[in-house]
């Protein structure tokens, strides 16, 4: 059996990765006596950390928002600026870091006192970001959500569908997807019995049935291409070209549209994403500078038709047969 001090943080982080942990579970993942759990969850509860206890068939213990931030965790500032920080991080659209900041933001404002979570969602809201996003979504709503997904619990909400009146949903919630700066919600539609997206920027009210639910398998198994074809979101390309211009230039030009990392004094690594290959071709013409594709391959080729078009209009402006103006008759001495 592990020490007190270091069970007592795994007993904090099993707490922190479930809503509901019933009493024999936990007792059995750190290897103790229900006593002895008890014991340990009154030391978190005197450091602070709020840990509700239930009894009957169905008791357990839970991590609930108390009226302060625990000890030696962070303190009321920080947890606003972090949860403000995830939150927008969540909707970033960045690969792999959606996610990650979903349960970063979960964990946090699952212990944030009800004021703090005031100031959270109007920091979000009155405060605007340079990237490109979709609607801002209230922390408690993508932590809910997220939650639901994780304990396989069915969720309860009021969604408005494009053109539509609002209307009672019950779902078996499956995933959470970021994509094109929205959110969607990837569920089985119990009153439709089909799978659906559903977009949370137009989803009210949520709340947790206390249902719980066998999973089901998702039609293909791939909830980002479930989305994209369902919501006709069009897919992101990256591209990354070797530019030979100092960084600072390059920044000048492409300003917070790219990802612009130095290489050298003369040269810097420029990242660009974009649902179009025609923006990345555009920008780096203005750059004004010698470059490098070096991903993704088919980039090359756009280039190529691009280039093509461009000497074509080239090579007519330069006949002197074709620089009259269209329908008129060549004027004396041209021909």
């Amino acid at each position: 059996m592990a020490n007190t001090s270091s069970r007592t943080l795994t007993l904090l982080s099993l707490l922190q990765t479930h809503r509901h942990w019933p009493g024999a579970d936990l007792a059995d993942r750190l290897g103790v006596s229900d006593r002895t759990l008890r014991r340990d969850v009154d030391r978190l509860r005197e450091l602070g950390y709020p840990v509700r206890a239930s009894r009957g068939t169905d008791g357990g213990y839970q991590l609930e928002p108390g009226a302060v931030l625990p000890p030696l965790l962070l303190d009321d500032e920080e947890g606003v600026a972090l949860a403000v920080g995830m939150g927008d991080a969540a909707q970033s659209g960045i690969v792999g870091l959606d996610e990650a900041a979903v349960r970063a933001l979960t964990k946090v404002v699952q212990v944030l006192p009800p004021r703090l979570r005031a100031r959270v969602n109007a920091l979000r809201a009155m405060t605007v970001s340079a990237a490109p996003a979709g609607p801002v979504i209230p922390a408690e709503t993508l932590t809910m959500i997220a939650q639901s997904c994780r304990d396989r619990e069915r969720l309860r909400f009021h969604y408005t569908a494009r053109g539509g009146a609002p209307t009672e949903r019950e779902v078996e919630p499956h995933r959470l997807v970021a994509l094109g700066g929205r959110w969607y919600l990837v569920a089985y539609d119990l009153t439709r019995h089909d799978w659906r997206s559903f977009r949370l920027d137009r989803l009210a009210q949520p709340r947790n049935t206390g249902v719980h639910f066998l999973p089901r398998p998702l039609p293909g198994g791939d909830v980002a291409a479930f989305v994209r074809t369902a919501a006709q979101v069009p897919t992101t390309r990256t591209v990354v070209a070797l530019v030979h211009a100092p960084a600072e230039h390059v920044r000048g030009k492409v300003g917070q549209w790219g990802e612009i990392e130095a290489i050298d004094r003369d040269r810097c690594r420029l990242t660009m994403t974009s649902t179009s290959l025609d923006w990345p071709t555009q920008a780096l013409g203005n750059v004004g500078a010698e470059f490098e594709v070096l991903e993704p391959a088919d980039f090359v080729e756009h280039l190529r038709d691009w280039g093509t078009r461009f000497l074509n209009a080239v090579a007519r402006s330069a006949d002197p047969r074709r620089s009259c103006t269209p329908g008129r008759a060549p004027g004396p001495g041209v021909g």
